[in-house]
């Protein structure tokens, strides 16, 4: 079985450029004020995920592996 991520966009920095949805379509979508939203926020590991987050302008996706139900350590942005 694969890893599971939970994907979070901080809305208050998010800047609707849609760069996300279109990179992941069915990993995000844009609400009707262009904020981004995942689709399910608890997924399948996807690198068209990975790939969103690490090309979101603003750096608003966070991803962390889901660990025995709870958050745990951060896929991306990588600790420092």
């Amino acid at each position: 079985m694969g890893d599971r991520w939970y994907v979070e966009v901080d809305r208050g920095v998010c800047i609707g450029s849609g760069l996300c949805a279109s990179t992941a379509p069915g990993g995000f979508r844009l609400d009707a004020t262009r904020q981004a939203h995942p689709v399910t926020p608890e997924t399948d590991a996807s690198e068209a995920v990975l790939a969103a987050a690490e090309g979101c302008p603003v750096e608003a996706i966070a991803i962390r592996l889901v660990e025995g139900g709870s958050r745990g350590e951060p896929v991306f942005p990588p600790e420092e």
